[in-house]
Formats: structure tokens, C-alpha cells, sequence
């Protein structure tokens, strides 16, 4: 055993040593502790590949995380490296209170200290439910160690009679028909057995599947990593090989700031909206680049989406589940129509450009789920930014999962002052409300709530949905999930907690939307806005003088920044994405 102070103290078991006052020492009981768990001279002199295990009782999506471990380990081993797992935390989009947003910056924190803290040339993370993908590359971005995104990977779909289903779009669709009465107790009940046949992440392009893929294209992920089903053999090869390049990060030294540059952002961004992907993608990208010191440009992205229609036929933008994308190509298959797009000369975790990529990539074959930019899905990209005196600093409508009738719209607001309030009201036989009013949530963003929940996907008024009304126009300083579809304005910007024009609103107002030209309004004069400012105030909550939610109150920044703690976020160089 070699204890030399000559030894090279960047790699290895002598990375990071913990500060006794003697190197040589701080090594000698370092190995003496690791020995304890069987380890060998020889394993403990190589390159160390970390492995950010997320397994959890309480995420299903994660429940073929252990299978994975082994499979990652399997490939650092026989690339000649040691393979050492370590927990962090794991977060479940259904089992976080009060929402899984809340606690993404504390995984991000998480990941980030113990990616920092503990002896690895490389770390491969494993994730796949919602916010466990840019929580994880958020801290990967900031400790700045070689890194590579591995997915749990999608569910497959279940069958409910006779009929494919899956999550959680489909969660919705029946929920929202058991709320009208078209379906009775025994079926919702039967339903709920097959929603979720199986480990994995939700199968359709929710804000799972749309982090995944989007990463992939950042270049952060293996080329066909991101559409693999979470129980396919494809998965565990995918793992493998995601553990051997893992060891090649760590000898080329190729950190994250390398490749997670502001092409390959923009490379991201064209992703999202050429899958229709969730609207959290784009709070989630913001707060990537943001570790690296980009500012992505919201009106930039809006010039690519004028320019970049949806091409993927998923749910909830279209008919199919994550299943049907693989079998079409993955990812590859869509990279290969957008070329044009594209800065294919941007860095991936293989070391080669994403264009060489997009070009050793299986030769593409008849498939029906990505269709050619001459034939789109949706003739624009996914998402739109909307501005103007209701949203000065911007909000989101997923335009390709929205009712074609209403994008040009001008209603009458039923506001909500709370989430509380929405869930006390909306189905009150009194409540006076037509299918033609604006349904308007306030106090839902990263402060009001507090966490920015997936409560913009208002449900429609169980009275107004009994008469068969199936969509609304719905506008908030909230979040929805990427599953979810309908008329929904989102991440009003600023929020109504920090005194946002949303929380100027009242009932009777007339608002305004006009998607086609960008713009939501809230049509009252300057004056009586002016007088309710000077009576708005913010929103208490109870618990807020302690611990983290103190820390999350105090720090938060808003959706147009990511939601990223203020503390945590460098200096901004500024991204303005442009393809005019």
C-alpha cells in the first residue's frame, strides 16, 4: 500500500482527503474505513466512478434503480475503474408535499455536496421522475465533476378494457370524466389498477420523458439513452455502456461546462419544443444554464418555436406513449429531421459532436410517431411566450396541447385568491360561472404556494363539466404537469405573492388572450389597478420562520429565472437564442 505525499491527489481515493492535518494520514485512515467493506488494495488504486443511487420506497419511477446500479457498475468495472454507489435524495412527483418542486433545489444541493465532497474522477446520475433529472444536473453543473445522465426510463403501457392506457395523461382524461359523471366508481376504481403497470416514468411527453430527452440532446446523456423503457433489456445495455463512458469523463476530464454550453442549451430548446414537451422544461433549462452563468432569453425561445413545429406524435400534444418513440428511433429519429436546427457541433459525454452523432446513428427506418419537418404534428413549436400588463416578465401556454378556439380569447376572470380557495369553490352548484369566463388562480407560484405546484390545471366546475364543457381558459402563476392539456396560461411572471399584476385581478374583470400575437392583458383601467396595489398584501404562511421552507422563502428566485435559490446562481453571461 502507498502512501507516498508524492502520490497525485486529483484522482481516485486520494481525491478530496479529509483535512486532519496530515495528508498521508487523512489517506491511511480513508482506505483503513473502506477496507472494512472488503475492498482490495488493487480496487482502491484505480479511477473512482460515483454513482448517485436514488432508489426509494416512495418512488415507483425509481423502482428499477437497483437493477441499474449493477448495470452501471458492471460497465465502470470492466473499463478497468472502481464503481461506488452512494444515496441522495429522491423525490416522487405524487409523494412530495407540498409539491416536488419545493424540494428540487434541495436535491440539486444534495447532489452538488456529495458529488463535491467525496472521492470520484466521474459521477454517473441516475434519474428519471420529474425533478430529479435537473436537480441533479443543476448540482452537477455547480460541483463542475465529469457527469453523465443516466434515466430510469419510461413505464410501459397498461390496458383498460380493451383500451391502452397510461400516466398520467390518460389519469387525467379519466378523471376528468369521472368529475362529469360519464364513469362510475367501479371503473375510476378499475382504471387506477392499470394507469401504472409497472416501474418506470410516466409514458407519455410529460415534464419525465421531456427531461430526458431534452438532455439527451444537451449532450449530457448517451446518444438513444433518453426513450429506452425503464424494464427493457435496451435500459440495463444503456446503463452499461453509460458506466464504461463514465470512466473515459473521467480520464479526458471532461466536466460538464464543456459541453453544457449555450449552443447546446439552444440545441435543448429546440428539442422541447419539437416534442411538444412539458412547460416545466423550460423552468427546469433556466435553472441548469443558470448554474453556468446563461440566462436564457424567453423571447428567443418564442422565435425558435415560430420557426420549429412539433414533429412527435405523443400524448399529451398527440396519440402515443414513450414506447411507440423508441421503437421509432428514440431520439435520434427526431435529432436526425431537425438538423438543420441544430449546432451539431456542440460536445456530448462521448466526447464527438452531436452532428457525427446524429450521423453513426441506425439508419432510419418507416415509422409513424416522428413525422418529417415538411409533414408536423402541430405547425408551430409546443409552447408560446406570452407578455404584456398581465405577465411583464412573461408566462407559458403549451399552444399544441390547447383548444384551437380559445388561443384568441376574451373573457370574463373567476378569480381564485388561493389553492385552498380553488379547491372550496370549484365545484360549488352557486358558483357563478359561465364556460366562457377565464378561470384565474393566484397565489400558486414558487413563493405564494410556497413551491409552485401543478395547480394550473384548473379542474373544470363539476357543473360546467357535467354539460359537457371539456375545456376552459385557465391562468395562473402555478405550474401543470407536462401530462396535462387544455387552454392553460402558466408561470405568470411576476407572481401574484410577490405582488404580480395576477394578484390585481378580481372577479368580473375581462382579460384578454391572444396567443397568435402573444399577448395576455387584463383590460381595467390604470387607476383602479393602481388603487388595488396600494392595498395588496403578500400572503403569510404558517412554519415559514425555520428550516428550509425559511431558506426557500427567503431565497427563491422567480419561474423566469428557474426558481433556483438567488445564492446559488453565478453571475449571468446571457443566452439569446436566435434562428432568424
Amino acid at each position: 500500500m502507498n502512501m507516498s505525499s508524492g502520490d497525485d491527489t486529483s484522482r481516485g481515493m486520494r481525491k478530496g482527503l479529509t483535512s486532519y492535518g496530515d495528508a498521508r494520514f487523512s489517506l491511511f485512515l480513508r482506505k483503513a474505513f473502506i477496507k472494512g467493506m472488503g475492498y482490495s488494495d488493487d480496487a482502491l488504486d484505480r479511477p473512482i466512478i460515483g454513482i448517485a443511487n436514488t432508489a426509494s420506497g416512495y418512488n415507483a419511477c425509481h423502482a428499477n434503480v437497483p437493477d441499474l446500479v449493477e448495470a452501471v457498475k458492471r460497465g465502470i468495472m470492466l473499463s478497468g475503474a472502481l464503481p461506488i454507489d452512494f444515496p441522495t435524495i429522491s423525490i416522487h412527483e405524487s409523494f412530495a408535499h407540498p409539491t416536488s418542486m419545493f424540494l428540487r433545489n434541495l436535491m440539486a444541493m444534495d447532489t452538488e455536496e456529495l458529488v463535491r465532497a467525496q472521492p470520484m474522477d466521474a459521477v454517473v446520475l441516475i434519474g428519471g421522475c420529474d425533478k430529479t433529472v435537473p436537480a441533479q444536473l443543476m448540482g452537477a453543473a455547480s460541483a463542475n465533476v465529469p457527469a453523465i445522465q443516466l434515466v430510469t426510463g419510461p413505464m410501459l403501457t397498461g390496458s383498460h378494457r380493451g383500451e391502452r392506457v397510461g400516466a398520467c395523461t390518460d389519469c387525467r382524461r379519466f378523471w376528468a370524466r369521472y368529475r362529469a359523471g360519464e364513469i362510475d366508481d367501479a371503473e375510476i376504481s378499475e382504471v387506477n389498477d392499470q394507469l401504472v403497470p409497472g416501474a418506470g416514468t410516466c409514458g407519455v411527453m410529460g415534464t419525465a420523458s421531456t427531461m430526458a430527452m431534452v438532455v439527451e440532446a444537451l449532450g449530457m446523456m448517451l446518444p438513444g439513452g433518453a426513450a429506452a423503457p425503464a424494464v427493457s433489456a435496451d435500459r440495463r445495455r444503456i446503463a452499461e455502456a453509460t458506466g464504461a463512458c463514465a470512466v473515459r469523463l473521467a480520464a479526458e476530464k471532461l466536466t460538464p461546462d464543456r459541453i453544457m454550453t449555450a449552443k447546446a442549451f439552444e440545441n435543448a430548446l429546440t428539442v422541447l419544443l419539437a416534442i411538444g414537451g412539458s412547460t416545466n422544461g423550460i423552468v427546469h433549462l433556466t435553472a441548469m444554464a443558470g448554474r453556468l452563468g446563461l440566462e436564457l432569453d424567453l423571447d428567443g425561445f418564442d422565435r425558435i418555436g415560430r420557426q420549429v413545429p412539433v414533429l412527435v406524435d405523443l400524448k399529451p400534444s398527440g396519440q402515443h406513449y414513450m414506447e411507440d418513440l423508441h421503437d421509432a428511433g428514440g431520439l435520434p429519429t427526431v435529432l436526425r429531421e431537425l438538423r438543420d436546427c441544430l449546432h451539431l457541433d456542440c460536445l456530448t459525454v462521448t466526447g464527438r459532436a452531436l452532428g457525427e452523432e446524429i450521423e453513426a446513428a441506425p439508419k432510419p427506418w418507416k415509422q409513424e410517431i416522428v413525422a418529417p419537418l415538411s409533414k408536423p404534428v402541430y405547425p408551430t413549436g409546443g409552447m408560446a411566450v406570452l407578455r404584456g400588463n398581465l405577465a411583464p416578465r412573461g408566462a407559458i401556454i403549451k399552444q399544441s396541447a390547447a383548444s384551437e378556439s380559445l388561443l384568441a380569447h376574451k373573457g370574463r376572470a373567476i378569480v381564485f385568491s388561493s389553492i385552498e380557495d380553488l379547491t372550496a369553490r370549484i365545484d360549488d352548484p352557486d358558483l357563478d360561472v359561465r364556460p366562457d369566463d377565464i378561470l384565474v388562480l393566484q397565489n400558486a407560484g414558487p413563493k405564494g404556494a410556497p413551491g409552485m405546484p401543478e395547480a394550473g390545471y384548473m379542474p373544470i366546475p363539476r357543473k360546467l363539466a357535467a354539460q359537457g364543457v371539456k375545456d376552459m381558459v385557465r391562468i395562473s402563476d402555478a405550474r401543470m404537469s407536462g401530462t396535462a392539456s387544455g387552454t392553460i396560461v402558466l408561470h405568470i411572471t411576476p407572481e401574484s405573492a410577490e405582488g404580480g399584476p395576477l394578484a390585481l385581478v378580481r372577479t368580473g374583470d375581462i382579460i384578454e388572450l391572444d396567443v397568435p400575437n402573444r399577448r395576455i392583458e387584463l383590460l381595467v383601467e390604470g387607476a383602479v389597478l393602481a388603487k388595488r396595489r396600494s392595498e395588496f398584501t403578500p400572503p403569510s404562511h404558517t412554519g415559514s420562520d425555520r428550516g428550509y421552507k425559511k431558506l426557500f422563502l427567503d431565497t427563491v428566485l422567480q419561474a423566469d429565472r428557474g426558481c433556483d435559490f438567488d445564492f446559488l446562481v453565478p453571475e449571468s453571461v446571457g443566452v439569446t437564442p436566435d434562428r432568424s
